[in-house]
């Protein structure tokens, strides 16, 4: 090849270039004329401000808007607060009212219930009131609650009896499960797994014949193991915490073992302490859910004496309101200062373990 030789390759692009400068030709010829004006820096300043004035106008509309939205979400949000505050509010100012003010005031209520004599019973042909500041504070139902009633603390003391066994042993079983389920991942295992998830979606009033049955067959129907061992088998602390052990990183557990960690080691050292906040809002749920549980105790306990205090709740007689309300405001309070110590807890374990 010659050293001035031309390729086909250079050929090629030079035409190209030709071609494009035919366009560019024709392109400029079609331009129409332009003027060209040149601002001043007086007006060019006043241009400036000026979009500057808008866009400070559309930042205070912005933020105007987002204020009135704020606004109206807090106060839809405060309305809710209130709206789901008043029962337990109007429960806690009542327990202070004679038995007299109470039926008084509820007078309405009481005649419209089933348990009303036929002659004055009517349907809500008056309004209620509604008071929130007693005419006199009263303290004889609490009195006669704590002192001279001992029905009382005797269902507390079963409701404990019932609810810590539960409580710490659903704790145990579900820690344990949950771990065998996050560590072995077999098709077994997703089976069982699923199984687990269907009997945690039945309502607990579907398996209540069946549990009154087994409890015939082994023979602790009428015994607090009736309830107990059902409700530490429950299926949702491993739902809960299954899923929350999952999340912690395999890494973890592959240099454990590499620093020679058998499985206990690992479930005690790593798993238990990253699913501390699993396991406090797993305890709390629970805690508040038997604390509250009627249906079980009223068809596996037949003997009264044996029943928890939320069962004793709904047999107060029409004639002790004022004590009803009492107990109300007390049986409400343990449920309540654990939830308020456990909130952090709670809100962190279920966002971290996935349920909505």
């Amino acid at each position: 090849m010659k050293k001035n030789a031309i390729t086909p390759l250079q050929i090629r692009n030079d035409s190209a270039f030709h071609e494009e400068g035919e366009h560019e030709h024709a392109s400029i010829r079609e331009l129409k004329e332009v003027e060209i004006v040149r601002l001043s820096e007086e007006e060019i300043e006043k241009r400036h401000e000026k979009g500057r004035a808008v866009a400070r106008r559309q930042a205070k509309v912005r933020k105007v808007t987002s204020r009135i939205w704020t606004a109206l979400g807090l106060f839809l949000a405060t309305l809710v607060a209130i709206f789901a505050l008043m029962p337990i509010v109007l429960t806690i100012l009542d327990s202070f009212m004679s038995t007299d003010e109470i039926k008084t005031n509820y007078s309405a209520v009481y005649n419209s219930l089933s348990s009303a004599s036929a002659e004055t019973k009517t349907y809500l042909s008056s309004t209620p009131k509604l008071k929130m500041i007693p005419d006199s504070v009263s303290f004889s139902q609490y009195k006669t609650l704590l002192f001279l009633s001992p029905t009382y603390l005797l269902k507390f003391w079963n409701s404990v009896a019932l609810v810590v066994p539960i409580v710490l042993g659903q704790i145990l079983v579900g820690c344990l499960a949950s771990y065998s389920f996050a560590r072995y991942r077999k098709k077994r295992r997703e089976v069982l797994f699923f199984s687990y998830v269907i009997l945690m979606l039945m309502p607990f009033q579907v398996t209540l014949v069946p549990n009154y049955l087994i409890a015939n067959k082994l023979g602790i129907y009428n015994t607090w193991w009736a309830i107990i061992l059902p409700g530490i088998f429950s299926t949702f602390s491993i739902f809960l915490l299954s899923k929350y052990m999952r999340q912690i990183p395999s890494s973890y557990i592959e240099a454990a073992k590499l620093d020679g960690a058998n499985e206990w080691n690992i479930f005690t050292k790593i798993c238990l302490p990253m699913c501390k906040s699993a396991i406090y809002a797993m305890a709390i749920l629970l805690f508040i859910d038997y604390w509250n549980m009627v249906e079980q105790p009223l068809i596996l306990l037949e003997d009264a004496g044996k029943q928890p205090l939320s069962v004793f709740l709904s047999q107060i007689n029409a004639s002790e309101v004022g004590v009803a309300f009492a107990a109300s405001f007390i049986f409400m309070v343990p449920p309540l200062l654990i939830f308020l110590y456990g909130e952090q807890y709670l809100v962190e374990g279920i966002s971290r373990s996935g349920i909505k």
